[in-house]
């Protein structure tokens, strides 16, 4: 049994703790990186002097420090919580902090590990290695060195949850990324929903998303997020139809190492990856019972279990849910949980289809050909009022994204489709006869308030009609 008096080495250690508690007054240093006040971090040492050093630095930099004397009461805490961190000495009674350390691996074990030793040889550093420690610290140290291993670790952490998810994006999906961060348009149901967004953005509610394929699901998702006080946090969209059934489990929960046929290292989940910020689980109807009832388990205690795992780990996320699919049709023909779907359809967003968005075709339409002419690198396309009464004419069925892809189509090309130039597919001119009063009036309004961006009081002065007139002819056509 070792002294509980601190060794040679803690007292070198020690020495330096005046100056660290001098600069931790003013609360977490700059060097040691902005996201050391938000990690947790657990102790594990027998000697209460070194924890006792270690909560003093730690203590007032990070949000929370817990410590633990021994192996048994590190692991009942890693149960309970989960930490970013674990500061773990080598030499203790009983096991060693590289045996322990191992025997988590195999259980399951979320963090990033600092191993203490005042040993240094090459055997127990392999081990280490072999075990999972991503650093190692020998005593005795300074204060700035353990600090800045804490740091190094959570730096790492950062960068590769933020390369996973940037990597899921780009595998997730074909379109360009392209005004996904931001609703476009000022029809009465969009302004709505940005009225919805900024009362419901700030609150933990989870959101269910609906509407047609293309309507923007994704970036009320993502507006969502950027107005909550997770907006520093990631934002990690899933598309769940895109993911294989039998794989589906792993990309969301995680798994460790030899958990399947292929599974050569464990391998942190969505769940974990989003840590902290906003979870975007896209098609979420596409799930099959089996993972929604995992699904539900995780909504409800905020605790997931990687595939393999015989512990789980806490999460901490706002959920935010997309479908294209009539959920409570899925309900009552068997497909979908009925109580996943009371739990996830707290706040309802329904999406409007592109065709019922009146103006907002003309504006996307505007953006998005100055934004692709720029990207491609070809001139823009003169949209003149035929194109732009055939524009608000079509049905949309693929609502924005059918929008933004004949745009594409049209720079390349360099001219509009036939239809879209009131042009019959075999070249020859519509014929204005064939126009009514009515249509030629609509056309003319909807082509000045097109060059005037929306601003209907000047449409009406340059058309010599009243504001009124404009407002009524709206109300007649239902825009």
């Amino acid at each position: 049994m070792r002294s509980t008096a601190m060794d040679a080495p803690e007292m070198a250690a020690a020495a330096s703790v005046s100056q660290s508690e001098n600069r931790a007054q003013g609360g977490p240093g700059p060097e040691f990186g902005p996201w050391l006040e938000k990690a947790s971090i657990l102790i594990v040492d027998d000697e209460p002097g070194m924890r006792n050093f270690l909560v003093r630095i730690l203590g007032p930099r990070a949000k929370r420090v817990e410590e633990a004397a021994d192996c048994e009461e590190a692991t009942k805490l890693l149960d309970q919580h989960h930490f970013d961190v674990v500061i773990l000495d080598n030499i203790m009674p009983g096991k060693s902090g590289v045996e322990w350390l191992t025997e988590q691996r195999e259980v399951g074990f979320f963090s990033d590990a600092i191993l203490m030793t005042a040993f240094a040889d090459l055997d127990t550093a392999i081990k280490a290695l072999r075990a999972g420690a991503v650093d190692f610290v020998l005593k005795p140290f300074r204060s700035n060195q353990i600090l800045n291993a804490v740091a190094r670790c959570l730096d790492r952490m950062r960068l590769r949850r933020e390369n996973y998810v940037l990597r899921h994006e780009l595998r997730s999906t074909s379109d360009h990324v392209l005004l996904r961060d931001k609703l476009i348009g000022y029809s009465a149901q969009i302004q709505e929903i940005r009225e919805t967004i900024s009362r419901v953005a700030p609150l933990p509610t989870t959101i269910l998303i609906s509407g047609e394929s293309g309507t923007g699901k994704e970036v009320t998702a993502r507006s969502l997020h950027a107005l909550s006080d997770r907006a520093e946090k990631p934002f990690v969209p899933v598309n769940c139809a895109a993911i294989p059934s039998e794989m589906i489990e792993a990309e969301l929960f995680g798994h460790l190492k030899g958990a399947f046929t292929g599974a050569m290292a464990a391998r942190d989940g969505l769940f974990m990856h989003a840590q902290g910020g906003t979870l975007f689980l896209d098609e979420v109807g596409e799930l099959s019972l089996a993972t929604q009832s995992k699904l539900l388990r995780a909504i409800e205690s905020r605790r997931i279990r990687p595939v393999g795992s015989e512990r789980e780990a806490p999460v901490d996320l706002r959920f935010v849910f997309a479908t294209n699919a009539n959920l409570e049709a899925e309900v009552e023909a068997g497909r979908f949980r009925a109580d996943l779907f009371y739990r996830i359809n707290v706040m309802h967003i329904a999406m409007p289809p592109l065709r019922d968005r009146g103006d907002d075709i003309l504006e996307l339409a505007g953006l998005f050909m100055t934004k692709l002419s720029k990207q491609l690198g070809v001139p823009q396309v003169i949209m003149d009022g035929a194109v732009r009464a055939g524009l608000t004419r079509y049905a949309w069925p693929g609502n924005v994204r059918e929008l933004r892809n004949l745009i594409e189509r049209t720079l390349i090309l360099g001219r509009f489709p036939p239809e879209f130039r009131e042009e019959k597919i075999g070249g020859e001119a519509q014929n204005d006869q064939d126009e009514t009063l009515d249509e030629m009036e609509r056309r003319h309004i909807l082509a000045m308030l097109h060059k005037t961006d929306g601003n209907r009081n000047e449409a009406a002065r340059r058309l010599g009609i009243s504001r009124k007139t404009i407002d009524r002819k709206f109300a007649d056509w239902a825009v």
